[in-house]
């Protein structure tokens, strides 16, 4: 099992879970808008985190996603031209039976 993450909103999560589609991509972005979810490997999430999320309020759920539960697979990509580092997109929406654990992330976030 290969696993990618990917840091949720709670309302977010509990939409999908309603639903059975998540289609949030990043914090004030959705699928429809910037075309993929944004995912991270276990050593990216952190600082996606921090970088992204420190002045976030409330909890955090970090989804573990089971890469061989998705429809498609990942698309690892540059996400910063200026390092060349590559994290995992999703090209369609993520089926809440793909994630294999939900951890809830208290604030602060940074």
């Amino acid at each position: 099992m290969t696993t990618i993450y990917h840091l949720a909103e709670p309302e977010h999560w509990t939409d999908a879970l309603a639903s059975g589609s998540y289609t949030q991509s990043t914090r004030g972005r959705t699928l429809a808008q910037e075309g993929f979810i944004h995912c991270s490997s276990a050593q990216q999430w952190p600082v996606v985190r921090r970088a992204f999320y420190a002045d976030h309020p409330g909890p955090l759920l970090l989804l573990e996603i089971d890469e061989d539960r998705l429809a498609e697979p990942p698309v690892r990509e540059v996400g910063n031209p200026a390092t060349g580092e590559v994290f995992p997109h999703l090209y369609a929406a993520l089926d809440p039976a793909a994630v294999v654990r939900v951890t809830e992330l208290a604030p602060p976030h940074a």
